[in-house]
């Protein structure tokens, strides 16, 4: 059970009351979320979590999403980013996650494995053709040793990295979520290779505590491969 405890001008703060049956690590995690107006702000406006906004936030800078683009999500579950993606005028959505992912109108949600070797002709022909934007939010499950988990989401990266430049459009985007420490400079000169411009960004609904980083590139160049 939770109270709200007032805090003058920052509004209300969320405490726990009962705790007794939580963990220290899952009474934080409960209290942050009860406590982010992000969180909050996904559940009024119908988004699925609260990355929707780092999305957001992303395309308000960089222009992403163009009416009646094509969208690859990678790792789309729960299915904020296809949200956002729809939102922001895309012709054509598609997701996949090795989770099964809650329909959404408008878009298409598969249940699958991206390495696949079958699966870019069959995401190119439930998009209609190559995807304007490959998206990628995967992370791996976070062990708590910082450089572990540095090696492992910068595995995810390159791989959906790889994965994207055997699939974009010409012209196309690709994001990806990284976290700091040094060896996502190392994905950075295969990226200038392939896309005009290559720019890592933090967008303001990524916690400030948080690690994680977004490499956004722009202009594909297939011919550079």
């Amino acid at each position: 059970m939770a109270e709200k405890k007032g805090t003058g001008a920052r509004g209300l703060a969320v405490t726990l009351r009962t705790a007794k049956k939580r963990t220290p690590g899952q009474q934080r995690w409960l209290s942050r979320q009860l406590n982010d107006p992000y969180v909050t702000a996904a559940k009024q406006q119908g988004f699925r979590s609260r990355a929707a906004f780092k999305l957001m936030e992303l395309d308000d800078r960089f222009k992403l999403i163009t009416k009646g683009c094509r969208v690859l999500d990678l790792g789309a579950a729960p299915g904020g980013w296809s949200q956002v993606a729809l939102l922001r005028g895309a012709g054509q959505v598609v997701g996949v996650d090795l989770l099964p992912i809650e329909p959404i109108q408008g878009a298409t949600l598969i249940q699958g494995d991206f390495e696949d070797p079958e699966m870019p002709a069959r995401l190119i022909a439930l998009l209609g053709g190559a995807p304007d934007v490959v998206l990628s939010d995967m992370a791996p499950n976070t062990t708590g040793h910082a450089a572990t988990d540095h090696i492992r989401i910068m595995g995810l990266a390159e791989l959906a990295l790889h994965f994207a430049c055997g699939i974009l459009a010409p012209g196309g985007s690709f994001v990806a979520k990284v976290f700091q420490g040094g060896s996502e400079r190392e994905m950075l000169l295969p990226m200038k290779q392939r896309f005009a411009s290559v720019k890592h960004a933090k967008p303001p609904a990524s916690r400030k505590e948080s690690s994680e980083l977004y490499v956004v590139a722009q202009r594909f160049r297939p011919e550079a491969g």
